[in-house]
């Protein structure tokens, strides 16, 4: 049943396709530019490539309202825990969402991470009267911060203000936001704008860098786990919430390789290959802002998006798109062959059946490899691109393997 929700827009008699052809399966990850040296061997054996993902930057939400918040902005539910009776949450949890404008279409693709800050660092409001001099606060309580609201209280007039002061829970939420990092500035005034009174903090955090972890061994990537979820000091290590390919993630202040048993540093564009090979777009190269549908872009593959939570900013189109049935476009990995341009093929490059006919857009890529928007009826024929100087690159699209297939 929640293969054939994903997919009613592949179903036949419904606009769409099946995905029983392939016109072959998503290529393997195998190092190209490996780089770095060859990290000791972990306790199975196995190595890992770790990948600094400086593209990608973090902001840190917190406060009291910051769960509500995000929940009215993003295309999927949090990832709240909800432990049983006297277990203590995990230290981290993380899921994978957009958020969308007012007309439905993806602004800013994000991996969400749930953590939680030392004991200590929580903070509640209290209100108490003015002037501070004679409230008698008890020593180790700390004012972070006391709203004036008028110019008498120089004057001792006595008005009630907020102040910050430890809270009595000894771990207080905050979530992590991974984006684009082009776009940092832009994503932090897009929160700011829907902010209004909600008690919510809105930073950058760029004392953690953000690694990718991809086994050298390529079976491994979608198998059993090897490394373990774990949250110490200033490093997390979680799996990947896109899709098993994609590996882990791994947000640290020291260097990826040094925590990752058997880690050896990787070469960035093997990981971007990596991903395009099999069909997980990333950032505003891939994802325009303002252009990419979410549902087009396959982020219900993705396990980004629920149809069943509240009201969210840009939901009517995505939920009308998917109760419909109906999704004509999809974003697929292609294979590029035939004279490349120097700098690839031109994103937004207009995609041509053998005929001539219009099939789609070449989005973005890397190498041979890359993404496009192509009408589903017409992506499993002969396409090409006509370079500027008069060319024609091949492409060939597949469905990847990780993606649902319909039973019928």
């Amino acid at each position: 049943m929640v293969v054939a929700a994903l997919l009613r827009g592949a179903a036949p008699g419904s606009g769409g396709v099946t995905w029983r052809w392939r016109l072959h399966l998503a290529p393997r990850y195998r190092p190209a530019h490996g780089s770095g040296r060859q990290g000791a061997n972990s306790a199975d054996g196995l190595t890992w490539a770790c990948f600094p993902l400086g593209e990608r930057a973090l902001v840190r939400v917190r406060g009291p309202d910051s769960a509500p918040f995000l929940l009215g902005l993003l295309t999927n539910e949090l990832p709240l825990p909800s432990p049983a009776d006297g277990v203590a949450p995990p230290a981290v949890r993380v899921c994978y969402a957009h958020f969308l404008n007012v007309q439905g279409r993806t602004l800013y693709d994000v991996i969400l991470y749930r953590c939680y800050l030392l004991a200590g660092q929580a903070t509640a409001t209290c209100h108490l009267p003015l002037p501070v001099a004679v409230l008698g606060i008890p020593q180790g309580l700390r004012v972070q911060q006391i709203k004036m609201q008028d110019a008498q209280v120089r004057e001792a007039k006595p008005t009630c203000h907020k102040m910050r002061v430890p809270a009595p829970s000894d771990q207080a939420p905050a979530f992590l936001l991974e984006c684009d990092s082009g776009v940092l500035g832009a994503l932090q005034s897009h929160l700011a704008l829907y902010k209004i009174r909600r008690e919510v903090t809105v930073e950058s955090h760029p004392e953690l860098r953000v690694w990718a972890v991809l086994p050298d061994v390529p079976e491994e990537a979608s198998g059993a786990a090897v490394l373990r979820e774990q949250v110490q000091g200033t490093a997390i290590l979680t799996r990947d919430p896109r899709t098993a390919r994609m590996g882990w993630r791994l947000l640290a202040q020291d260097e990826g390789p040094a925590l990752v048993p058997g880690g050896r540093l990787g070469d960035v564009r093997d990981y971007h290959q990596h991903r395009y090979r099999h069909g997980v777009p990333e950032g505003v190269r891939d994802l325009p802002p303002g252009v990419a549908l979410p549902l087009e872009s396959n982020l219900a593959f993705m396990n980004g998006v629920s149809f069943t939570k509240g009201c969210y900013i840009g939901q009517e189109l995505t939920a009308r798109t998917h109760h419909m049935g109906v999704v004509r476009k999809r974003l697929f990995p292609v294979k590029l062959a035939g004279l490349l341009p120097a700098h690839s093929l031109a994103p937004g490059a207009a995609v041509f059946t053998e005929s001539g006919q219009a099939a789609g857009k070449y989005r973005a890529g890397l190498g041979d490899v890359g993404l496009a928007l192509l009408r589903s009826e017409q992506a499993r024929g002969p396409l090409h691109v006509r370079t500027p100087e008069g060319g024609r690159v091949t492409l060939t699209a597949f469905v990847p393997d990780w993606w649902p297939m319909t039973t019928k």
